[in-house]
Formats: structure tokens, C-alpha cells, sequence
């Protein structure tokens, strides 16, 4: 049989872990870690110390799954560390427990809507990209050297008398950007129709 090990976490030094530290107590952790730091942040010392110690056979248990994961993806991604190190997760608040076959599920489910979650936001992004492409706009950033520049870049390039590092020197941007600005192509302009009389 495993250990229990507890972790709490508050956002700032006003809130106070004791309401977080007493449930995992009573719920038999021999030892709780507890971060004062939001969770929006990638580095959280005590979190990184219990990972360390936590061993295949004990349980992590929290609270409240928000005291772990930033959002429900970040959740599952730590969950699925944890499962592939053979340690288990329960959340005392949503009465999760991934160590019985109940809690299994329910972690397999939320790991499917975070997957789904990924889905629509690739096809949103992707039919997004689509639609600006119909109307003859291309995704990323937009250009950073003006038309005039690009004539500029253009004729130093073809008087030979500078490096592409120079004219880019000159026109405080990087190699890269002359370089894309010289493949770039002029777009040719659409001739009119003449006009008739009605």
C-alpha cells in the first residue's frame, strides 16, 4: 500500500491553506506541500518537490482539481505524467479517486473533452485561415518594411554594393526579413475594363 501525499495551494499570502491542509490530514496524507503562488505560474516549488518524492504506489491528492491544473488541459497532461509513473490522483472535493475503476472513467472522460477541446480549436484556427485566404489575406505577421522599403532592399540588392545584413542595418530590420522581402514577388496589377457607352 502506497503513501498518501497532500498538496494545497493558494494564490496569495492573504489566503489562508489551513481549510485545504486540514481536509488532506483527514483524509490520511502523511505529509502535505503547500505553494502560495498562483496557478498560473509554471514553477511551483512545493508542487516540484512532491513530484520528486512521490513514488509508484502512493496517491496525490488534492482538495479541488483547480489547486493542480491551470485548466482542465493542464490538468490532464499532469494527470497522465502521474499515471504513467504509476501513482495515483484523488481529488477530495469532486470525489475523484483514479486509483478505483469509477475514477479511471472519469479521468478517461475529461481526458476526451480536453482532446475534443484541441479538435475545435484546430478546426476553428484552420477555417479561420481558410476565410482570410478567400478574401486574399494570409495568415501571421504582417509585413515589417513598407512598400518604399522593399523597393529600397530591392535596388541596393541589385547594385551589389551592400550584404543582405547591411540593407537590413540600414533599414533596422533582420537578415531574414530582406530575404523575405526580396522573394516576395510585386503583386501585378488588374487592368480595367475600358468603360461602355451606354
Amino acid at each position: 500500500m502506497g503513501h498518501l501525499l497532500g498538496y494545497a495551494r493558494v494564490s496569495t499570502t492573504d489566503q489562508d491553506a489551513a481549510l485545504q491542509v486540514d481536509a488532506l490530514n483527514a483524509a490520511g496524507c502523511y505529509r502535505v506541500f503547500v505553494d502560495t503562488i498562483s496557478g498560473s505560474l509554471e514553477h511551483r516549488p512545493e508542487l516540484e518537490k512532491l513530484l520528486d518524492q512521490i513514488r509508484p504506489g502512493d496517491t496525490l491528492v488534492v482538495w479541488r482539481l483547480d489547486r493542480l491544473g491551470r485548466s482542465i488541459r493542464h490538468l490532464i497532461d499532469q494527470l497522465q505524467v502521474l499515471s504513467a509513473r504509476g501513482v495515483g490522483f484523488r481529488s477530495l472535493q469532486e470525489t475523484i479517486d483514479t486509483t478505483s475503476p469509477g475514477g479511471r472513467l472519469v479521468f478517461h472522460v475529461f481526458a476526451a473533452l480536453a482532446e475534443f477541446e484541441r479538435d475545435l480549436i484546430r478546426e476553428r484556427t484552420n477555417a479561420g485561415l481558410a476565410a482570410a485566404r478567400a478574401r486574399g489575406r494570409t495568415g501571421g505577421r504582417p509585413s515589417s518594411l513598407s512598400p518604399d522599403q522593399v523597393k529600397a532592399a530591392r535596388r541596393m540588392y541589385e547594385q551589389q554594393e551592400m550584404t543582405v545584413a547591411q540593407i537590413g542595418q540600414v533599414l533596422g530590420v533582420s537578415r531574414t526579413t530582406i530575404y523575405r522581402a526580396l522573394n516576395r514577388q510585386p503583386v501585378p496589377a488588374v487592368p480595367r475594363r475600358p468603360r461602355t457607352a451606354v
